[in-house]
């Protein structure tokens, strides 16, 4: 394998389309009430895929240098693993990365906010640093917050949170509470993936010293807390378009519920924890396929 194609390996093509759900939910919201700007949807969506590469290379370089990515370990070899690409080039590609994301964030903020929304664009500039932040910090380093349980919330925070609310404030510049219904049932969506993850990784995790809740609270409480989050997840969007009064044609998200829930019933039958590893690709096109439907719903209304 070259480096080109570790590099596109490492950057994980298979997680952007979890990682643009949020903008295309809050983007749906935010259209449906009369707000839309299409610069602002491509420079988010970017922004995002930024963050979420970012994020990939931090893990493959946090994990890497950990020793936690090794034979032990049942996913995709990962880029520093197959010795491919050095932890210094790994190094710099984020340095790249961090740079090109933030110019792209910059645009994207004063496109959304300009010179009159001063207060706004340092919010969202803050938010964008701590976004980078978060993203490295999540293996790299002693205090990584990904080894000691806390990725779930990280991911919470800003897979669904921070991109749906946030991506419907860029349009907006004013926030509703029934926003966060689907911005709750997207982290939740996107909590299930990582979740997923851990449980397939959870024994060569608990080898390397990687403390995830999986490896904290077990396997068996684990597939628990997975039925817990989905099903809140699919509830809480069923309450944003029940409180939203929407027609019959608007439910197709529904739709999405059908792969979500058989992929709950595989979790369950599931007594090898390799077999799961087809799972996430699944629950992430799931996820997307469920912001794209919604979002697809409310241009309806």
């Amino acid at each position: 394998m070259s480096k080109t194609k570790a590099f596109i390996s490492a950057a994980r093509l298979r997680t952007l389309p979890l990682s643009v759900s949020g903008i295309i939910a809050g983007t749906g919201i935010a259209a449906s009430r009369g707000f839309f700007n299409w610069k602002i949807f491509a420079l988010a969506l970017l922004t995002t895929v930024g963050f979420q590469v970012l994020s990939n290379f931090a893990n493959d370089y946090g994990d890497g240098v950990k020793g936690t990515d090794n034979k032990d370990r049942i996913g995709p070899q990962r880029a520093l693993q197959s010795g491919i690409i050095s932890p210094g080039e790994m190094k710099k590609a984020i340095a790249v990365t961090i740079a090109i994301t933030m110019l792209v964030a910059l645009l994207l903020i004063y496109l959304a906010f300009g010179r009159e929304n001063f207060g706004y664009s340092v919010l969202f500039f803050f938010l964008g640093v701590v976004s980078i932040i978060a993203a490295i910090k999540y293996t790299v380093g002693r205090s990584a917050y990904g080894y000691h349980g806390f990725g779930d919330v990280f991911v919470f925070l800003f897979f669904g949170l921070l991109s749906v609310a946030g991506s419907y404030f860029l349009y907006t510049k004013n926030m509703d509470w029934t926003v966060f219904l689907p911005a709750i049932t997207i982290g939740l969506l996107s909590v299930g993936v990582l979740n997923l993850n851990n449980m397939r990784d959870e024994q060569s995790d608990a080898k390397s010293g990687k403390n995830t809740l999986v490896v904290k609270i077990g396997g068996q409480k684990a597939k628990r807390y997975h039925y817990i989050v989905l099903i809140t997840a699919l509830l809480l969007v069923l309450l944003f378009a029940v409180l939203q009064s929407f027609y019959i044609y608007q439910y197709l998200f529904l739709l999405a519920f059908i792969p979500v829930l058989k992929h709950m019933d595989t979790v369950r039958k599931n007594k090898v924890p390799k077999a799961l590893d087809p799972e996430l690709k699944k629950l992430a096109i799931s996820t997307f396929l469920l912001s794209v439907l919604f979002a697809l719903g409310l241009a309806l209304f």
